[in-house]
């Protein structure tokens, strides 16, 4: 019986040795596991500090113990060995316990029963030592790698900036080491700001009685304006900008020294904000109505031009002021255009450059309506340079006897007495700034019919099916006779759009808190472009498009609806019955948008200069002006004797 207790104790002993070996292994090295699994069967029920005894790992040497603590520590690792013997005492249920039980060293079994603390032995406070301080090493580890690590990454970061094209995208990468200087400019920026200062401190010594530093101040305020001058960049400030910068940065640093006052600095900036901020809207206003003069006005080369053709044109005798085949200007089979202008060499760029893009330009016939001023400068520029085999037929608005403000709701309006005081009296402004209000909407071809003539194309041309209305300062770049092929599907205009996400939309052309138009429009439908459009007068006439036009045009006597102009009422008029067209048939905007893709205009079959700066104004855009000047004969004897030049 006692045998088989014993052999029941050993299995116990040996299934208590080996999970405590198990958990072990995550602690240990394989060599001092290896060490007590050879030496335990010498030692019976092994300890860890029995092992230390015999076995002192390189790690468990403690540097400065005299012999007392080392004979301390023995006796200390003794008493713990006796105690572990002990333990194989435990009753069955103590057994049990879990596996983490039997990791506990000696540190935590030195309660006495009197229930007093543990005493910490200076073996346990060097061991602790050495622990902390392998921690320590093992934290720096760590946060070198951590450094390292954010090293790597940093670099990694401005090799991947290195493909970043910044002449387009800009200077967006952080990393870039080559774009650490952010303001190459640097120098005129600080001058600028030197000089700014240097206005605020002379006022403030002025007011002071600081007469020395005022004279000072303003001695070097002129030396640096001198230097900056109109200089923009480094490189164009004069060679004594670095001395003067100096000078100036030791004048305002005495200016500091004696008259620094947070309160009196910050209100007279804010003062010179003030000022600057009133010029800088009144020079916009200027700005706007030199701009829209500039617009409305006709170069004196134009104007001599149209004066020497009218006179030669009054001088012919009647039978040569005729063109030739008339018969092909009521063919329904031919491809025809509407042309009103008043201006004689946009209407001749408009015609030279679609006969030379056409493919069959005998097919094609030109119907001209001008006005009386310019109707024999017209005709005899056209006698004078006849459109090869093309038709051209030139007429006089005011010959339409018909176009009468007993009919036209326009012509009526502009009789009445407060058209009258909005177009010729405007509030009788004194300056320029004044001037300027509501100025694009006084603008003369608001006046004349030859822009309300587009809303009567069907009498104007009562045999044609068909016609394609074009503006005179457009270029044709292609044959546009594809255009007459182009299924309309029932609707009566077609037109490029001109919308994109929130702007060119019908909300921005007319007035949405009236009724009329909030109960009958949409105002995120999207609007389209006056330039370039094809007509089919059939459905025109058979839906009274003009009917449509003149009941929206009376609801605006007061301009309640829209201001003034021909878009409004023809987004109205056509609104639902206008077939979008490829873009690609007429870009817009080389006439206020200088950064229109070359691609997208080289493509175009039609450029429209619409906005101010048109092609034959000083004021034109020069990188679009070719496309409009490749088309005028300026070695004809008329163009060069009224210095019309390239």
């Amino acid at each position: 019986m006692k045998g088989a207790m014993d052999v029941s104790n050993k299995k116990v002993l040996d299934w208590r040795e080996q999970l405590a070996l198990e958990s072990m292994k995550s602690v240990l090295t394989k060599e001092v596991i290896d060490s007590i699994s050879a030496s335990k069967n010498e030692l019976g029920p092994w300890s860890l500090d029995l092992f230390r005894r015999n076995h002192v790992s390189s790690s468990w040497i403690i540097e400065g113990l005299d012999d007392q603590q080392k004979n301390a520590s023995s006796i200390d690792s003794s008493q713990t060995a006796s105690d572990a013997e002990q333990k194989t005492s435990l009753t069955k249920s103590e057994k049990n316990t879990s596996a983490g039980d039997f990791k506990r060293t000696d540190e935590g079994k030195q309660d006495d029963t009197d229930g007093h603390q543990p005493v910490d032995t200076p073996a346990k406070l060097a061991r602790r030592q050495l622990r902390e301080k392998r921690r320590e090493k093992r934290a720096m580890e760590l946060v070198q790698q951590d450094e390292e690590a954010l090293i790597r990454l940093e670099n990694a970061a401005i090799e991947r900036s290195k493909s970043v094209d910044s002449a387009v995208l800009g200077k967006y990468s952080i990393w870039r080491r080559d774009n650490e200087n952010e303001n190459p400019d640097s120098t005129v920026r600080l001058m600028r700001d030197q000089m700014i200062m240097a206005r605020v401190y002379s006022i403030i010594a002025k007011t002071r009685n600081k007469h020395d530093l005022y004279q000072e101040l303003q001695t070097r305020l002129k030396e640096c304006q001198r230097a900056v001058g109109e200089a923009n960049a480094d490189a164009d400030l004069h060679h004594s900008a670095p001395e003067r910068m100096k000078a100036m940065g030791q004048a305002l640093s005495k200016a500091r020294q004696e008259l620094y006052d947070c309160k009196a600095v910050t209100q007279r900036l804010r003062t010179m904000l003030q000022s600057a901020d009133e010029q800088v809207r009144s020079l916009k206003k200027q700005s706007t109505f030199l701009s829209q003069l500039a617009a409305k006005t006709i170069p004196n080369g134009i104007h001599c031009l149209s004066m020497r053709l009218t006179i030669a044109y009054y001088l012919l005798p009647p039978e040569k002021r005729k063109f030739p085949r008339s018969e092909n200007l009521e063919n329904p089979n031919l491809y025809h255009y509407a042309l009103f202008s008043d201006n004689v060499l946009a209407a001749s760029v408009v015609v030279n450059s679609t006969i030379m893009n056409a493919k069959e330009p005998e097919k094609h016939v030109f119907h001209l309506v001008t006005d009386k001023l310019n109707y024999g400068a017209m005709n005899m520029w056209f006698l004078l340079n006849p459109p090869g085999k093309a038709t051209i037929h030139v007429e006089n608005v005011d010959d339409f006897k018909w176009l009468n403000s007993s009919y036209c709701p326009v012509l009526r309006q502009l009789e009445s007495a407060a058209m009258k005081e909005y177009y010729f009296k405007a509030d009788h402004p004194t300056t320029l700034s004044a001037g300027s209000s509501n100025l694009k909407y006084r603008n003369p071809k608001y006046l004349s019919m030859l822009n309300h003539l587009r809303f009567y194309l069907p009498e104007v041309y009562p045999k044609l099916d068909k016609i394609l209305f074009l503006d005179d300062d457009i270029v044709v770049q292609k044959d546009l006779t594809p255009l007459w092929l182009v299924d309309l599907k029932g609707k009566v205009n077609g037109a490029v759009e001109t919308c994109g996400e929130s702007f060119h939309r019908f909300d921005k052309y007319l007035n949405f808190s009236n009724p009329h138009i909030a109960r009958n429009f949409d105002p995120n439908a999207c609007g389209w472009a006056y330039g370039m459009n094809m007509f089919d007068l059939k459905e025109w006439k058979r839906k009274d498009i003009t009917g449509i036009y003149h009941r929206w045009q009376n609801l605006n006597e007061d301009r309640v609806l829209w201001k003034l102009g021909t878009l409004p009422p023809g987004l109205l008029t056509f609104y639902k019955l206008t077939h979008p067209l490829d873009k690609s048939w007429h870009v817009l905007g080389l006439g206020y948008n200088p950064s229109i893709d070359r691609s997208e205009i080289d493509n175009a079959a039609v450029v429209h200069y619409n906005g101010n700066m048109k092609p034959w104004l000083e004021l034109a855009m020069t990188r679009y002006r070719h496309y409009w000047t490749k088309y005028i004969k300026y070695d004809h004897p008329y163009i060069r004797n009224c210095n019309l030049n390239d």
